[in-house]
């Protein structure tokens, strides 16, 4: 198992590292605390021309600043005032493209996750849907910005590979105002998952 190079995160096609990110893993080390889970569900957001984007028309803002930050680098940002959402920035550094990780699989730290969603470890809802990804990840607005190759949150290949019969493709979720773009197929997850949000056919 090898953690996953900058090279991965610096390409200019975030639609396709959205697809590639399905079965890699996400680890999160705050405090000691350890809790790892695969990916089985994305959405990728093309920054500047995407009007589902944070940074559509080069919008750049205190909070969606970190989009613009190095490839392998956290953005998180609040929606509806309570869920923390956790996105991987890609492409260059002041290009802000950004992957939103929807849903996780767990796989270590399962007592731990259930202790803080307060749900419990058989609950398929425990990781699904991007909020419970970060309450169950304790991933948080003020980890915003951390680099994914250092030691707080990071990813991880366990060599683990999706065919393409596997991954399953739909327009995103929640997204409905962003017109035409509202309609591009740009949400990928890992098909038969009970983990996935949304649809799962």
């Amino acid at each position: 198992m090898k953690k996953i190079p900058l090279s991965f995160y610096d390409r200019d096609d975030v639609v396709q590292i959205a697809k590639e990110l399905l079965g890699k893993i996400i680890v999160t080390n705050f405090g000691g605390q350890i809790t790892s889970a695969r990916i089985v569900e994305t959405e990728a957001y093309i920054g500047i021309t995407d009007k589902a984007s944070h940074s559509y028309g080069h919008r750049r803002t205190a909070r969606n600043e970190h989009m613009y930050s190095p490839p392998g680098t956290a953005y998180v940002y609040i929606c509806y005032g309570m869920h923390q959402m956790l996105n991987i920035v890609t492409n260059k550094k002041d290009i802000p493209d950004a992957v939103l990780i929807r849903a996780v699989e767990p796989l270590n730290g399962i007592d731990l996750m259930a202790k803080r969603t307060g749900k419990n470890i058989n609950d398929k809802t425990l990781t699904r849907g991007p909020g419970n990804v970060g309450k169950a990840l304790g991933i948080y607005k003020h980890h915003s910005g951390l680099f994914l190759l250092d030691k707080e949150i990071y990813l991880l290949d366990d060599g683990e590979k999706m065919i393409a019969g596997k991954i399953g493709t739909s327009k995103r979720i929640g997204v409905d105002g962003a017109g035409d773009d509202a309609l591009l197929p740009f949400r990928f997850y890992i098909k038969g998952n009970p983990y996935v949000s949304g649809k799962r056919n």
